[in-house]
């Protein structure tokens, strides 16, 4: 992180003929050709990759209910005319008492004319994919068509947003775009659309206003008279918005009447520690255990750590600090989507570096080696392993079990049966508690269970028990694949 927030990033200069010298002082020629055309071809090998890679993994039943089917629920709700509501979360749990996301309620549309997890899981594949285009215009606009294409396949191929793709659907893909037009903004020097571009993150998830308030400070600190009361409007509306969010709004939309998540933050929930004990927490518990100091490794490293020359790497500040003061270790590391909102971020930040006078070829390379050595380790290399096109036969009876099932019904299902199912019925995870009691139907993969939220032998002594108890009848028992229909 740079170790003040200097003046705001210097106006980008067309390399000079001189710059194209040579690598010690040579800079690439920005493109003479289609103004648009590399962004848009690499959106578009974006979008195609991480679509293949989603829908093939919803096609091999590897997504969860946890969480695409709370995400089709809540869109499905939107859909239906209703606030959203999420079965998964509990009967009639209402979304908005557990994350502020309202703008999920865009993809109602989409779910009118496809109503099933694949709108979702297109959608966002879309979203990640419009977020290079900025990215990769900006690069070539200062570095021309090598720098863009680094930039664009180094970010599309980054491991934050490979990830995301990988697992499942969530509200942050709205998120990508939006702080990557907004960003580039900022070092384009258009402080409007900057403030335009970050405020609706607001209506993302709650704690993105503060994102935004960081954006704020970026576009205040350029010295400019109306871009300071840009810049300090958006703050202002960044910090009180996420705190009206986790204080009001969400606790109004609660059962319980609470924030859920601020339990998991010391010194924000019902259990206040001591002040030795905060101290400690708020210093070198952000940065132990070592999981953290991985992850900003991970996170510097796609930049080859020019990032860090950069002030509007500050914008990551937020989304960093949530995560390492939390006590849950699922935040900490470079797994599941946590790490998405943080790629453009990054990639923002290295383009305001190419900006300025000085040699690019080290930092392009950098970058470009880090994404390849890193890329058969995330998501994105399923694409290349034979396993991921093939299909294994037992799913062929899972679909049989499920058409089965009357839409409308009350079902209770394996985690990963529940996205199949959510299209169309009212379901809840097999074995969570707070679940819908007595479902008409259960379907448990009781061969292969996933290992959430039971345990594979807590999984098949809760089976048998249900099996036995006299309110269920065996429909179908097939591959591993048990079907239960409650008794009248």
């Amino acid at each position: 992180m740079p170790t003040r927030l200097t003046t705001l990033l210097p106006t980008p200069r067309p390399p000079s003929r001189n710059d194209a010298a040579g690598p010690v002082a040579g800079t690439a020629r920005p493109s003479r050709g289609a103004p648009w055309a590399t962004a848009l071809s690499l959106a578009l090998v974006c979008f195609v990759t991480y679509t293949a890679l989603s829908v093939r993994l919803h096609q091999r039943m590897l997504t969860t209910g946890y969480d695409l089917g709370i995400f089709e629920q809540a869109v499905r709700s939107y859909a239906h005319g209703h606030l959203p509501v999420a079965e998964l979360k509990g009967p009639g749990f209402p979304l908005l008492g557990d994350h502020f996301s309202p703008v999920l309620a865009l993809l109602a549309p989409l779910y009118w004319v496809w109503p099933t997890p694949v709108t979702l899981l297109v959608a966002q594949a879309a979203l990640f994919a419009v977020s290079v285009i900025p990215l990769a215009r900006w690069a070539e606009e200062v570095r021309g068509r090598r720098a863009a294409l680094v930039v664009g396949l180094g970010y599309g191929a980054s491991w934050g947003v490979a990830q995301a793709v990988g697992f499942d659907f969530h509200e942050v893909c709205f998120a990508v775009p939006l702080l990557a037009f907004s960003l580039t903004a900022v070092g384009r020097g258009r402080a409007r659309a900057a403030a335009l571009w970050a405020l609706p993150l607001l209506l993302v998830k709650e704690d993105l206003g503060l994102t935004a308030a960081v954006v704020g400070l970026l576009i205040a600190r350029t010295g400019e008279r109306d871009d300071r009361r840009t810049g300090g409007a958006l703050f202002l509306a960044g910090v009180l918005g996420s705190f009206l969010e986790m204080l009001v709004v969400i606790p109004a939309f609660n059962p319980g009447g609470t924030f859920a998540y601020s339990s998991s933050v010391p010194g924000a929930g019902s259990a206040t520690p001591g002040v030795g004990e905060l101290l400690l927490h708020y210093t070198v518990g952000l940065v132990t255990p070592d999981t953290k100091a991985q992850t900003v490794l991970a996170l510097l490293s796609v930049t080859g750590f020019l990032a860090v020359r950069s002030p509007l790497l500050w914008a990551a500040l937020p989304t960093l600090l949530w995560r390492f003061a939390s006590d849950n270790q699922a935040y900490w590391g470079t797994g599941y989507h946590y790490s998405a909102v943080l790629m453009p971020v990054l990639f923002a930040a290295f383009v305001d570096v190419l900006t300025r006078p000085g040699p690019v070829r080290y930092a392009l390379a950098a970058s470009a080696a880090v994404t390849v050595l890193l890329l058969p380790q995330f998501p994105l290399w399923q694409l290349t392993q034979p396993a991921t096109w093939h299909t294994d036969p037992r799913l062929a009876t899972a679909r049989r079990l499920m058409d089965r099932i009357p839409d409308d019904a009350t079902v209770a299902a394996s985690n990963r049966l529940v996205p199949q199912l959510t299209n169309r019925t009212r379901v809840s995870v097999f074995g969570l508690g707070g679940s819908r009691p007595d479902p008409e139907w259960i379907i448990d993969d009781s061969a292969q269970p996933q290992g959430w939220p039971i345990s594979p032998d807590d999984d098949r002594r809760l089976l048998s028990e249900v099996r036995y108890n006299g309110r269920y009848r065996t429909v179908a028992d097939q591959d591993g694949y048990v079907l239960l229909q409650r008794r009248p």
